[in-house]
């Protein structure tokens, strides 16, 4: 006979609490994983934005990236919402990092400056 704790791993829905987080196994309106991710990622930078132009795996096309930004993801994708606006094209987050379309560096370093962010032009 499994013990309540194996009959709990696979559980990803209860009919009395709803969705369940396969991480902490708490109901979804009580789960603080996101939260604690985006700490931990905010914690390991050094205050410093890095902003560079990419093209690999991208099959030639540039995209600026903005890495180091200490933003929870709703904030982040706000800000990159914002950056993206003013740069007149579209864009992404992934994982803490915003892509927008196109080489914007001094545009996007001038507009973080201005948020009060330390920026610094990264790569080549």
């Amino acid at each position: 006979m499994a013990s309540l704790q194996d009959q709990l791993r696979g559980l990803v829905y209860s009919t009395e609490h709803g969705d369940i987080c396969p991480d902490c196994r708490q109901p979804q309106q009580e789960c603080r994983c996101a939260e604690l991710v985006d700490q931990a990622r905010i914690a390991a930078l050094d205050g410093i934005v890095r902003i560079r132009r990419e093209t690999s795996g991208r099959k030639g096309k540039g995209v600026t990236t903005i890495t180091g930004l200490p933003l929870a993801s709703a904030e982040l994708k706000a800000l990159a919402k914002t950056l993206k606006k003013r740069c007149g094209t579209g864009g992404s987050v992934h994982a803490g990092v915003i892509e927008i379309q196109g080489d914007h560096r001094e545009l996007l370093k001038a507009e973080l400056e201005r948020l009060g962010h330390t920026v610094k032009l990264a790569g080549g």
